[in-house]
C-alpha cells in the first residue's frame, strides 16, 4: 500500500478508484496554491507518490533526488471521465514505481 497525493488539477473522484492505497488530495491536505517546488518538500516522508497532469513537472524540478516517485497522467482533459480508463495502468505503476522515478501514462488526447 502506497501513500499517494493526487495533484489539486485532478478530480477528486480518482481517491476512490485508488481505494487499495492510502489517497490524499492536495486541498485534503491545505496545500492549495502552493508551487511544486515547495510541495515536493511538503511530501517528503509523508507520500510516497505524486500523481499529476503536470506533463513539464519533471524538467522543471530535480525529480532524481526525490524520495517519492511521480505519476505524470497525460489526458486530454483532467475530468474523471479521461481519468477513469487509466486507473488500471496507474494502480500497475503504484505496484512499481521508486523513489525518484517518473513515468507517464498517457491516455486520449482528443475525444471522438
Amino acid at each position: 500500500m502506497k501513500k499517494v497525493l493526487l495533484d489539486e488539477c485532478l478530480p477528486a473522484q480518482l481517491k476512490r478508484e485508488l481505494a487499495e492505497h492510502q489517497v490524499r488530495t492536495v486541498r485534503n491536505q491545505g496545500w492549495s496554491g502552493i508551487k511544486n517546488g515547495q510541495l515536493l518538500a511538503l511530501m517528503k516522508f509523508r507520500f510516497d507518490v505524486f500523481i499529476t497532469v503536470d506533463s513539464n513537472l519533471e524538467y522543471q524540478q530535480n525529480t532524481n533526488d526525490l524520495s517519492i516517485g511521480i505519476i505524470v497522467l497525460e489526458v486530454f482533459q483532467n475530468s474523471i471521465k479521461y481519468v477513469r480508463p487509466l486507473v488500471p495502468e496507474i494502480l500497475v505503476a503504484l505496484n512499481h514505481i521508486r523513489p525518484g522515478q517518473v513515468i507517464r501514462i498517457e491516455g486520449k488526447k482528443k475525444p471522438r
